[in-house]
């Protein structure tokens, strides 16, 4: 059978290591898809160096409408990034009647509506298993290995960079400006680390994983976005003794009506630093590794572990999509896996609830005057809000500030409350006179 062609647009870190997989293993991958598949055509700007990656038998262009234009092209693989021209491509390549591969998660987690049902409409497959953590396999754990469950929650560590400056600091005992110097010189973080670093990279993935686990649309401008950049040395140590560690997470639950305590369904969709028990398994994941962790009513708890980035990494999830059209190329659309796993008119209307809805317990650190009295204050604040206190834990002040100071931390750790409440509790001890610092507030998760 004549071996399917694919273009690829773009030819950088995850383009080259796409066409060196694919090339190094192609018998075992033809053994799997049924046909060979095998790239034809490359748009790049800098011609020459593409052409120097993809040797003589490949045509390489500075025009990727060439390859969409292309008759013989059976699929195109989105490798540009970013909103703008990635968008336009992508549209036009579904319009021409082509399946698109990408790993572009800005792309889908903003657009990505309207590009699943331009596909849908076209009778095409736009597969994207590269656009969540990498090498790791979970979007088609998602779609297709746990289908037969109804999905709790997702937590999950989908940023490698801010992974390994968090490492970073708990091991050195270093603060985030610090480690992100350290992460830019040894290439973990960017030249500009926004998207990382304030969480909008784990937003991007964190609201594709809710999409499929939920049935629901696309939604990236209600997911709650809060990155490490205010995270201290002091915070990461502290947790330490309270036996937690933290790490950025991306977390999306299901939450039922509850009529009583009066809460609404809908669903969690949030990124930000998190406290996590120390004897958990995703607490434990280090550097600039990834690890998703998924609660589904009939299997409990899955953890999937790997590598979030990086040339080959990356390329394996391309790949894998590649294969996988490869093989429904032919087959009714209808019969093929819907693009957020739920099919297309059976979708969810339950709605992203506003932070202020959210449940969850937390940490939070005081510094205060070392006087009599002031614990009892704080501590009657979140009484007075119905905060209940799962642990105290008050520092010496010759601790914190050294011999004959006059300042000390309260550490506090609460049970489930509201958000809303939460955040009334704090402007109220923020407010009083003995509270010398801005609280510092990090949520906090069990998983269990």
């Amino acid at each position: 059978m004549k071996p399917i062609q694919v273009g690829l647009l773009g030819i950088g870190v995850v383009g080259a290591g796409t066409f060196n997989v694919l090339k190094r293993n192609q018998e075992e991958i033809q053994r799997r898809a049924g046909r060979g598949i095998e790239i034809t055509m490359v748009a790049d700007l800098d011609v020459a160096r593409a052409q120097s990656i993809v040797g003589a038998g490949v045509q390489v262009v500075n025009d990727a409408r060439a390859i969409i234009a292309n008759p013989d092209i059976d699929i195109v693989i989105e490798l540009i990034g970013g909103y703008g021209i990635a968008k336009t491509l992508v549209l036009e390549a579904i319009a021409a009647g082509k399946h698109v591969v990408t790993a572009n998660k800005a792309l889908l987690a903003v657009h990505g509506t309207e590009i699943f049902a331009a596909a849908s409409a076209k009778g095409v497959m736009v597969a994207f298993e590269a656009a969540v953590a990498g090498g790791i396999p979970i979007i088609k754990a998602l779609r297709e290995g746990l289908t037969a469950n109804r999905i709790q929650w997702i937590a999950g560590i989908i940023n490698g960079t801010t992974n390994f400056i968090l490492s970073e600091m708990r091991d050195k005992g270093l603060d985030f400006a610090v480690v992100l110097k350290e992460a830019q010189r040894l290439g973990y973080a960017e030249a500009d680390p926004t998207f990382d670093i304030e969480g909008v990279d784990a937003a991007h993935k964190v609201t594709l994983m809710s999409a499929i686990a939920f049935g629901i649309p696309v939604q990236f401008d209600k997911a709650y976005v809060e990155g490490i950049t205010k995270l201290g040395a002091a915070d990461i140590k502290y947790a330490e003794q309270l036996g937690y560690r933290i790490k950025l997470l991306g977390i999306t639950k299901r939450r039922e009506a509850n009529a009583a305590k009066g809460y609404s369904a809908g669903i969690e969709l949030r990124v930000h630093p998190s406290l996590i028990p120390s004897k958990r398994l995703i607490a434990n994941v280090e550097g600039a590794m990834n690890a998703v962790v998924v609660n589904g009513d009939a299997v409990g708890n899955t953890l999937y572990y790997g590598k979030g980035a990086g040339s080959e990494p990356t390329a394996s999830a391309v790949i894998a999509d590649l294969v996988d059209i490869t093989r429904l190329h032919t087959a009714d659309p209808l019969n093929r896996v819907p693009h957020l796993a739920f099919q297309p008119g059976s979708m969810s209307d339950l709605p992203i609830l506003p932070m202020g809805d959210v449940v969850t317990s937390y940490y939070l650190r005081l510094r205060v005057a070392d006087e009599a009295g002031v614990l009892a204050k704080v501590t009657g604040i979140l009484a007075s809000a119905d905060i209940s206190i799962d642990a105290v834990l008050q520092r010496e002040a010759d601790e914190v500030g050294g011999e004959g100071a006059t300042q000390t931390d309260v550490i506090i750790l609460t049970h489930d409350c509201q958000e809303a409440r939460m955040n009334h509790a704090m402007a109220l001890m923020q407010a009083l006179p003995t509270v010398l610092q801005p609280i510092v507030r990090i949520r906090k998760e069990e998983l269990a």
